[in-house]
């Protein structure tokens, strides 16, 4: 009797899990929802930001909005890292900070184990467009917003044919002014900003 008991409830731990598990899988495959009072920022509208973006003329930024408890933006943290490597000489990146908790520059440096410049304006989320995490954003050198949007279809960022912030910055780079991105691409996908980074 008590092997019974003991083999029951183990099952009912097993399938709790599982479908604590599948549920939030389920929940970040859904787009994030909009924002009541959200503003689009159109792709060619010029962001402006005097604290950040004043310091990186001469080259394009990739804004990478980041929220250290959102599960979506620790998956993407191994891609990041390998768009940064690839791309570091030509392009400046960010790593934009939205959230409610306290973190330091070193910390979130630490958590990514790579020393790129860290702010936490969230204005500059509202200045893009952007409503959730992960989300990156791409700048030519003249600050104009040439891709804002998700970077890869595969929650791990594995699938290199929807490698869509790798497609923008190649674009970019080759002054591709005819590039196309799906909705899938376009469409926020993974944590909502928190509720100090309003619209």
């Amino acid at each position: 009797m008590r092997k019974k008991l003991v083999f029951i409830w183990l099952t009912f731990l097993i399938v709790a899990l599982g479908a604590i598990f599948w549920y939030n899988d389920w929940v970040y495959q859904l787009p994030t929802p909009v924002p009541e009072h959200y503003k689009a920022v159109k792709f060619g509208s010029q962001i402006t930001n005097e604290g950040v973006l004043d310091k990186y003329a001469a080259k394009p930024v990739f804004l990478h909005f980041f929220n250290p408890r959102c599960p979506c933006s620790k998956f993407n943290i191994t891609h990041f890292k390998a768009l940064v490597k690839e791309y570091g000489s030509r392009i400046n990146f960010v790593i934009v900070v939205v959230s409610p908790h306290q973190y330091t520059e070193k910390q979130i440096q630490d958590k990514f184990n790579i020393n790129l410049p860290v702010v936490f304006d969230s204005s500059l989320a509202s200045a893009c467009g952007v409503y959730s995490t992960p989300q990156a954003v791409l700048l030519d050198s003249r600050h104009q917003l040439y891709y804002r949007g998700n970077y890869n279809s595969s929650r791990y960022c594995t699938d290199e044919k929807t490698s869509y912030a790798k497609i923008a910055l190649k674009g970019l780079l080759q002054d591709n002014t005819r590039l196309f991105f799906n909705a899938k691409a376009l469409t926020a996908y993974g944590c909502g900003l928190p509720d100090n980074c309003k619209y």
